[in-house]
């Protein structure tokens, strides 16, 4: 018998749901019991149609929301717990950067608030620069940056204080194509680099297929787990990824799930009328 301990998972929520402004005339039901594990390591997307609940599932592991029912653990302790410990960095489809900081400052500023003292953080500094390939622009102020540098900034806060989750909401939505297919190669490189586990939400296809090892689909009204397609296009993905057979035919699996997501959210509407 084996004397191994299991790995704590690096999310687990169980029967979620979310309802906002419940018992009012306003109230919406956003996720409807929903089951997710993420191991450590893992890179998970989640796709859906627009209000299928992706952005407000990635708020309630990050305990910005409070689910209605259900629960959350974040490395096996509650996402409340996890939110305090900062057991995870989060990046935005805006950057989120302080104009008034320089970028320095703008990564110090997680390790500032974990009281790290300045001789670590500008160590710690030169490190995030040197993995998001920025070396050089650490004086710079963000409006001084392009859009994909800012985004590696970004990234490079989230990542400072070596979490071991990084919570993603469409962070290059609002990126040219040719610069969102570089940042999901850098993305890549940086996870690998770190090892650290993703959550990441988006609209596009080819994105998630590309960056992920599992494809969480949703159905809209209110958001529910309809299918979950394994990726298996290996570690080393690179622009040759993009012309494979495999990365084309689990393009139509996650496409062919999405359709599925509507239909199924199509019929339970019709049974509730």
């Amino acid at each position: 018998m084996s004397d191994a301990t299991p790995q704590t998972r690096a999310v687990e929520v169980s029967d979620a749901s979310m309802v906002f402004n419940p018992g009012t005339p306003g109230e919406v039901a956003a996720l409807d019991h929903v089951d997710l594990t993420v191991e450590p390591g893992d890179f998970v997307s989640l796709i859906g149609p627009s209000g299928c609940g992706k952005s407000t599932l990635l708020r309630v592991i990050a305990n910005l929301l409070e689910p209605t029912d259900g629960s959350v653990l974040v490395n096996g302790k509650s996402a409340h717990q996890a939110r305090i410990d900062q057991d995870y960095g989060m990046a935005f489809q805006q950057s989120g950067l302080f104009e008034w900081r320089t970028v320095t400052k703008n990564i110090e500023l997680p390790l500032e608030l974990k009281g790290w003292d300045k001789k670590r953080r500008q160590e710690r500094v030169r490190e995030m620069l040197d993995l998001v390939k920025l070396p050089d622009r650490g004086e710079h102020m963000p409006w001084e940056l392009s859009g994909g540098q800012q985004q590696r900034i970004a990234i490079a806060r989230a990542l400072a204080a070596h979490p071991p989750l990084l919570l993603m909401d469409e962070p290059f939505g609002a990126l040219d194509e040719m610069t969102r297919e570089h940042m999901q190669s850098e993305l890549l490189q940086i996870c690998a680099a770190t090892g650290t586990t993703v959550v990441f939400v988006t609209h596009s296809i080819p994105e998630a297929v590309y960056l992920s090892d599992r494809v969480v689909v949703m159905s809209a009204g209110p958001g529910r787990i309809t299918e979950i397609v394994s990726v298996d296009l290996g570690r080393d993905r690179d622009e040759d990824t993009r012309e494979d057979d495999t990365f084309y035919k689990k393009i139509t699996e996650v496409r062919e799930a999405l359709r599925g997501s509507e239909m199924s959210a199509e019929a339970r509407g019709i049974e509730d009328r």
